[in-house]
């Protein structure tokens, strides 16, 4: 596509765009002095408009029915968690009996663990990338320890090459190989938070079943940005938040995959909840735990309410778009990020930004990651007060993720010419 850094060209492509009317339906922040361009759904979406009175239902049904809302609620909060499973499978590519929303996405890891990772003296390692987000971190090394090993032993860390910021196919293929003899579980988030990288998820998951591995994702920064078809792609589990890309509040509900080979199996060990007990026997409060044969069997408790209220509205909103239109813009408004932030670095001599996040639009999402080259923190606290919403990591990265639901081409444009301000 032929971009040009003008506010006409911005314009137009919001004149043209077909889900324009979507950034209608959010709240924008009105904490900043001047109007703001926010850029970090990365980290937590908008609150769409429509979330008060999805919540307004259940407070009024609560008010009403107290304990019985349960069964009479218009939305019975016996079987809440159901409206939005079908939605959810499709935003992922998975059956409606392998996914579940429930509890945090630490929690769903832990919980998949305890039922994927079961290392012995043969097969014990974990294969994950470096610089993995730290919850994940301190997840695989506490389940190591649980099974009284050594993280520094069991765990093994892909990084990037030398002097290189992503992580190459090759490399974790051959980390693979390598560890074949081994390997328990590989465990990777499909994209790098810090990086914004996109790993080969089917690639990936068909190399670790060829060496005898399970295969697990951590789709905190996947779930709302990318097209993906985790059925198709046979991975065995994967959990994600709903408050990032998918806009469904802070600390909002987790979702979680597991395939539909494994929900069968009722011999696989799981740390059990009553809610993911036998739903036609659950409330005769009977001793011995009965799966059900979905993802809903990882459940433990009853499903809170009107975190899952937001969530719905958020979904209703996903399936009204669909993801493959919604990729279609991010694509088309994360390549206009690209270049206004190139024409800023090539025709400033004092500036250098690099761009660590993949050129290859197939190997990224909404997220690019803008290396500041001799540049600190007062450049990020710069636009901070010109109304841009980003994140800071440190030693010198900024983070932009133009969320294609609610973002546009103008936000893209005042962006950059923000940037171009702030280094002047």
């Amino acid at each position: 596509m032929n971009y040009t850094n003008s506010l006409e060209f911005a314009q137009k492509m919001d004149q043209e765009d077909p889900l324009k009317s979507f950034r209608e339906k959010f709240y924008f922040p009105t904490f900043t002095k001047k109007p703001v361009v926010y850029f970090t759904g990365n980290s937590l979406g908008l609150q769409p408009k429509s979330v008060k009175d999805y919540i307004n239902v259940e407070l009024e049904d609560w008010s009403k029915w107290g304990v019985e809302g349960h069964f009479y609620a218009n939305n019975p909060w016996k079987d809440y968690h159901e409206i939005l499973t079908d939605k959810v499978a499709k935003i992922v590519g998975a059956l409606p009996k392998e996914i579940a929303v429930t509890h945090s996405l630490t929690t769903n890891l832990h919980l998949l663990m305890a039922s994927f990772y079961q290392p012995n003296k043969e097969r014990y390692k974990i294969i994950c990338e470096a610089k993995a987000f730290p919850s994940d971190q301190y997840a695989l090394e506490s389940q190591a320890k649980l099974h009284g090993l050594n993280p520094d032993d069991a765990i093994i860390e892909i990084a990037a090459r030398e002097g290189e910021h992503t992580i190459r196919l090759e490399d974790v293929l051959d980390i693979i190989e390598e560890n074949k003899e081994n390997l328990a579980l590989i465990m990777i988030g499909g994209v790098n938070y810090y990086t914004g990288q996109v790993f080969d998820m089917k690639t990936i998951t068909e190399a670790g079943h060829k060496v005898g591995a399970i295969v697990g994702w951590d789709l905190a920064h996947a779930a709302g940005n990318l097209q993906m078809e985790l059925h198709d792609w046979d991975v065995d589990f994967a959990t994600w938040c709903s408050y990032k890309y998918l806009n469904s509040s802070p600390g909002g509900v987790s979702g979680l995959f597991v395939n539909e080979r494994h929900v069968e199996n009722t011999e696989l060990i799981r740390l059990a909840g009553w809610w993911g007990h036998d739903k036609e026997k659950r409330f005769l409060m009977e001793k011995g735990f009965r799966p059900m044969k979905t993802a809903e069997s990882w459940q433990l408790s009853n499903a809170p309410i009107l975190g899952m209220a937001a969530h719905s509205a958020s979904l209703d909103l996903f399936d009204e778009i669909g993801m493959t239109a919604l990729c279609e813009k991010r694509d088309k408004l994360t390549g206009f990020l690209e270049y206004v932030i190139d024409e800023i670095s090539n025709t400033n001599e004092n500036v250098s930004f690099e761009i660590i996040t993949p050129r290859d639009k197939s190997k990224r999402g909404a997220q690019l990651s803008i290396l500041a080259h001799g540049q600190g923190k007062s450049l990020f606290d710069k636009l901070s007060e010109e109304g841009i919403v980003a994140d800071w990591r440190e030693p010198n990265v900024i983070r932009i993720a133009p969320a294609p639901m609610y973002n546009n081409f103008e936000d893209v444009f005042r962006f950059g010419e923000i940037l171009k301000a702030a280094i002047q």
